[in-house]
């Protein structure tokens, strides 16, 4: 299952706060893309992602997906 959140609209770290919850909700291999229009999200999406060993697949053009890798 591939999940989208649409998050355009919200400020940082409302967006990485969805995908923290969200996450769990998907199966290790799938992806959650996350549509984010804030300027932050181009820095805290990632920056949560290393810290929380998760794979940033893409970043860009507002829409950042990652995969769940445990």
């Amino acid at each position: 299952m591939n999940l989208e959140l649409d998050c355009r609209g919200l400020l940082c770290p409302l967006p990485v706060i969805k995908l923290a919850k969200a996450l769990p909700t998907v199966a290790v291999g799938d992806t959650i893309t996350v549509l984010a229009d804030d300027p932050a999200a181009a820095t805290d999406i990632p920056a949560w992602c290393r810290m929380r060993s998760q794979e940033l697949v893409s970043a860009a053009e507002n829409a950042y997906a990652v995969r769940r890798v445990s």
